[in-house]
């Protein structure tokens, strides 16, 4: 996990989305399921707000979901508002299902926080976590698998194995600077490795 900056809301959220749902939340009240799904036509846009990545992985992915932080059967008020919202990939979101603030939010993140090591690919917590925060962020490295997840360390290698091709061939795989854009946390990885003076692995 990464820093992430809040997203500014659309401007015809309110219209298209938050009114209409409010609207809905309104007239049925007490429902836990069977929300009108009016969030996914802003995907796009959280995701351009994400960079592409998503917020627990920390790395670009093709397509990801819209995840209510807090989950519409535990805060079902929650379910139309902007800032409820974080981009996720849906192995992810899978995995999160309603742990709700249980989870590290991506907004409350904060620099070297988290590092990925090398060779193993795992994702580990540093001692930068704030010593209240440093439970929550085990149970979400744990939950929703980002130090050991096999999906998640295939997709980390998959972007450290093109960078190490673009160190043999320029013309191919991908330079430092789009991995920086692409998995930063990787990115990280491979100059603290880098800085040891010894191949990379």
């Amino acid at each position: 996990m990464i820093p992430v900056a809040k997203v500014k809301e659309p401007k015809d959220f309110k219209t298209k989305c938050g009114q209409k749902g409010k609207a809905w939340l309104k007239k049925n009240p007490g429902r836990k399921r069977g929300f009108p799904d009016y969030w996914s036509q802003f995907q796009r846009k959280l995701a351009e707000g994400f960079k592409n990545r998503c917020g627990w992985w920390a790395m670009e992915i093709e397509d990801g979901d819209v995840d209510h932080y807090l989950s519409k059967n535990n805060y079902p008020a929650k379910a139309y508002d902007w800032d409820n919202y974080r981009y996720i990939a849906g192995s992810v979101n899978s995995s999160k299902r309603n742990h709700d603030d249980h989870v590290l939010d991506p907004f409350e993140v904060e620099a070297g926080w988290f590092e990925v090591q090398l060779p193993s690919m795992q994702l580990v917590r540093t001692d930068k976590v704030p010593k209240p925060l440093q439970a929550k962020a085990d149970f979400t490295l744990q939950q929703l698998k980002l130090t050991r997840g096999t999906k998640v360390r295939r997709n980390r290698r998959r972007w450290y194995e093109a960078y190490k091709k673009w160190t043999q061939n320029p013309n191919t795989g991908l330079s430092i600077g789009g991995l920086e854009d692409i998995a930063p946390l990787v990115a990280d990885a491979v100059k603290r490795w880098q800085a040891t003076g010894r191949p990379l692995p």
